[in-house]
């Protein structure tokens, strides 16, 4: 196979805010191509620096590892993706980017899109939410009001949550969702839960550190709301822990470490009575399109990157008011627009 690879900067729509002051204007990003005979396949990891993760990071261990990453015989992509992590173990993000294009080319040359490659069909497929950022009240209505959809994930972790959940929900029915980002402490969730069902929340994504299995425990049992776990569970050795701990799983297939994995990770959540939720880390539409695949497979989505920015990378996706639709017929169903 021969690699490729571009480094990225996409500009948010607004300054992206979340709990604890975390903020940035874009998101820098990694895409890269693998190519074998007449065939490709794109895939793509975005940089997070509380991953301690940099475009310039996975560059500089392609370049180191080329040769071993071109070299491989590709028959399927569970060996390659097995090959890869045991080839760069430290680099997980850059794993599930040539993972992803692995499977995109893999579905090139079988002639099908993933989601028909994994015998799922495209029924019962779940609504994407659209995130509202952490900002002032009136920057957050002003952002959902130009945003009309049908689920909102609502970024808390701050002194005025119930204050901007109930401003927010005088303007909108639509379903609300909850990410606090690890922002409360056990107290402030025993709270704040209650209220927030009351406003007609969903449910409440990673209220706690992801190290409070204690108090995730406690909160299991007593929370009004499904609790999903984000940042408790990273990898797929992470989802057995999360049983008794949280109501569901979020899988981000670049923190997990690609598309194989999180077919794993699906299964042993379901093993283990775990709804399941994919969520996005502001991917273009071509990691979007791998989230794409998994729909059929999913309880709740959240992959609104592409709506996020004020560019993208590629088209094949469609966003009909939440609904998801994928326009292409092979691999993730995408063509890159950045090539032009």
């Amino acid at each position: 196979m021969k690699l490729y690879y571009w480094q990225k900067e996409l500009p948010f729509q607004y300054p992206f805010t979340i709990s604890m002051g975390r903020s940035k204007t874009f998101q820098p990003t990694l895409i890269v191509a693998l190519q074998l005979g007449d065939y490709v396949g794109f895939g793509e990891a975005p940089a997070i620096s509380y991953y301690n993760v940099t475009v310039e990071d996975m560059v500089a261990e392609i370049e180191k590892k080329r040769p071993q990453i071109e070299k491989f015989a590709l028959t399927e992509p569970e060996r390659y993706w097995h090959y890869l992590h045991h080839l760069m173990p430290e680099n997980p993000f850059l794993v599930a980017a040539l993972d992803m294009a692995c499977w995109d080319l893999f579905g090139h040359i079988k002639g099908k899109l993933l989601y028909q490659l994994w015998d799922t069909k495209w029924v019962n497929t779940p609504k994407t939410d659209y995130t509202i950022g952490l900002d002032t009240i009136e920057n957050m209505v002003k952002k959902m009001k130009a945003k009309p959809w049908p689920i909102y994930k609502i970024k808390l972790g701050a002194e005025d949550d119930i204050e901007i959940v109930r401003a927010l929900r005088k303007h909108s029915s639509a379903n609300f969702r909850i990410d606090a980002n690890a922002g409360w402490t056990l107290e402030e969730a025993m709270q704040k839960i209650p209220i927030l069902k009351d406003l007609g929340v969903e449910l409440i994504e990673q209220p706690l550190a992801k190290d409070d299995w204690k108090g995730m425990e406690i909160l299991y049992h007593h929370s009004e709301l499904p609790i999903i776990a984000d940042e408790s569970c990273v990898s797929e050795h992470d989802v057995e822990k999360c049983a008794e701990h949280f109501h569901g799983i979020n899988i981000k297939l670049t923190k997990c470490s690609g598309i194989t994995p999180a077919i794993r990770m699906i299964n042993k959540a379901r093993e283990l009575n775990l709804k399941v939720m994919m969520g996005c880390m502001n991917e273009s539409t071509i990691g979007s399109a791998a989230i794409a695949n998994f729909l059929p497979q999913l309880d709740f989505v959240d992959m609104d990157g592409p709506l996020l920015h004020k560019e993208d990378l590629a088209n094949g996706l469609n966003y009909d008011f939440g609904e998801v639709s994928i326009n292409g017929r092979k691999g993730l169903g995408i063509m890159p627009s950045f090539l032009n």
